[in-house]
């Protein structure tokens, strides 16, 4: 393509797209369909443009044209209720059941990690050694020892809502590093495991594993959960950089991010339920029966919401992106 040539052929077009948009509400029928459909040109000169001859200035310029003129013609849409709703009923809860090839896989795995690294250390002295000294790993381990008393050193709210912004990061990292191929996201899994293996061993060869599942298991299950769904969709984010299978590479990694940034915001509210579970549970005077009752409890409630309602969502056509009219052209609009 000689892009002066094609500039030059449709300047005259952009031009009087950009002064019908400049007119706003004040257009008559023939210039609102003449807006439409130099809108529609124009979105296929941009595509053109981006494939054959890449110019930047000229691309900044003709996506900012084409997004005015699609807000012009589809009109603007303010979320509500109704949206927060879909997306609490359908769109979260399918996005998860549709990656679920991902983080169960990623959930067994590293569950087994953990255990391994647990056995590995609790196994062998020498290693307990290279952690910290033997005084320091019996004040850890002690009966009211640095495990324990962790749960309980700050006011419930407060160690919640450290808990929560921690944890949140933890799995917004892991979404958004996916897009940057698989490592980024594997290494943070990676160091999850690693401290809940040395937690499990220093706790086991002091003989008190169960004081520790005890502490770990009321807000851990569905904790640990979150982060492997974020894990499991940062991997399959990742993935898609190497293999976006029927669609172009651009416009499959633009479907899965989109869904990835509504899992941010839908884990960010499963990791405040654990958050609360952590601060107000895990340290309360409850029996260690109850405290777990609690924690298996919710992470049945949320495993039933993530295949009852994800299912159903799933199987209807839902996929966790957002609505196709909020969504950019992924094909050129014919002129």
């Amino acid at each position: 393509m000689d892009l002066d040539v094609f500039v030059t052929a449709h300047r005259a077009e952009w031009d009087r797209l950009d002064h019908l948009l400049r007119r706003g509400r004040r257009l008559t029928g023939a210039e609102a369909d003449e807006l439409v459909a130099l809108y529609q040109r124009t979105a296929t000169h941009l595509s053109l443009i981006q494939s054959s001859a890449p110019d930047p200035m000229l691309i900044a310029r003709l996506t900012q044209l084409v997004a005015r003129a699609r807000a012009t013609v589809t009109g603007a849409r303010r979320a509500g209720w109704r949206d927060a709703a879909r997306f609490l009923t359908e769109g979260f809860p399918a996005a998860v059941y549709r990656s679920r090839r991902w983080w169960i896989p990623t959930a067994l795995l590293s569950t087994a990690l953990a255990v391994v690294i647990g056995w590995w250390i609790s196994a062998h002295p020498e290693v307990q050694s290279a952690i910290a000294a033997p005084e320091e790993l019996r004040q850890m381990t002690r009966p009211g020892g640095e495990y324990e008393t962790y749960y309980s050193s700050h006011p419930a709210a407060s160690f919640a809502a450290q808990v929560w912004t921690n944890n949140a990061q933890a799995a917004a990292m892991c979404l958004v590093l996916g897009a940057f191929l698989c490592v980024p996201v594997i290494w943070i899994l990676f160091l999850n495991m690693l401290n809940l293996g040395v937690g499990i061993g220093l706790m086991s060869a002091a003989g008190r594993l169960d004081t520790f599942l005890g502490l770990i298991l009321p807000h851990g299950l569905l904790e640990l959960t979150a982060v492997f769904v974020a894990a499991g969709t940062g991997l399959r984010l990742g993935w898609t950089l190497i293999d976006p299978g029927p669609h172009s590479r651009r416009t499959a990694l633009a479907q899965q991010g989109r869904a990835a940034l509504g899992m941010a915001l839908g884990l960010a509210l499963v990791l405040f339920v654990s958050g609360l579970i952590e601060g107000f549970v895990t340290p309360s005077g409850l029996p260690t029966w109850a405290r777990i009752a609690i924690g298996i409890g919710a992470e049945l409630a949320f495993l039933a919401y993530v295949y009852i309602l994800g299912g159903r969502a799933a199987r209807a056509g839902e996929t966790g992106d957002v609505e196709t009219t909020d969504r950019s052209a992924e094909l050129p609009v014919a002129a």
